[in-house]
């Protein structure tokens, strides 16, 4: 008998960590035995296997899903979001329309300019470097310095106007993008956010954000 195998799990155990996770009850079992019965580690376990679950599906097309909506503040904050999936089973289920609504919340309290990194423009890029590295030129460190300044302060700035970078706002320890695997984990197909708009009362301008469509023909597993 393997050690994992050895380790005792009591039931409340798995079943909090279902209710945290999402994931289902076996995967649990598995990450709560690894873990050695941590809570916390087997929620790590589990996340690091979401993230790894998505990014083998993230080639498939994902070509059904649902629109939703989310009004804030007594109608004074609105979102439209698309979010796609592989199957219209699936864009059915609780999990996927939970999924939906959490995201389309998020983006009505966070405000993201773009849906992720690779959607971020050349001059928004451009012009928030040209500004960290005057920052970090002002300190007089030496260039290899600067540039490990430029990295961070960049990954913070993605953070900030990306959909998928950022930490979820009902769970921080979260990003989006996580949110996100453990549901295709816990669905078995690939999901999407194809585009989202938010407007808000009084505000001239309002956010439109749409995804870079990756064509795939590979079968769903």
């Amino acid at each position: 008998m393997s050690t994992i195998e050895a380790v005792k799990i009591d039931a409340k155990l798995v079943k909090e960590l279902r209710e945290k996770s999402g994931a289902p009850m076996g995967d649990c079992l598995k990450a709560l035995q690894e873990a050695k019965g941590d809570m916390e580690e087997a929620f790590v376990v589990l996340r690091k296997r979401g993230m790894a679950s998505a990014a083998k599906k993230a080639s498939r097309s994902t070509n059904e899903g649902a629109v939703g909506t989310y009004i804030h503040a007594g109608g004074k904050i609105g979102v439209l979001l698309e979010l796609n999936c592989e199957s219209d089973f699936v864009a059915r289920t609780e999990d996927f329309q939970e999924l939906l609504k959490d995201i389309a919340m998020h983006i009505a309290a966070v405000d993201p300019r773009y849906v992720g990194k690779d959607e971020v423009t050349p001059e928004d890029i451009e012009r928030e470097k040209e500004i960290y590295r005057a920052q970090a030129a002002a300190t007089g460190k030496p260039a290899n310095i600067i540039e490990k300044m430029l990295e961070g302060k960049m990954g913070k700035f993605y953070e900030e106007v990306c959909l998928l970078e950022q930490p979820f706002i009902k769970e921080q320890t979260l990003t989006i993008a996580q949110l996100i695997a453990q549901k295709v984990a816990k669905l078995g197909e690939n999901i999407s956010v194809r585009r989202f708009a938010r407007f808000k009362i009084g505000e001239p301008s309002f956010t439109v954000a749409s995804a870079k469509v990756v064509v795939s023909d590979e079968p769903a597993a």
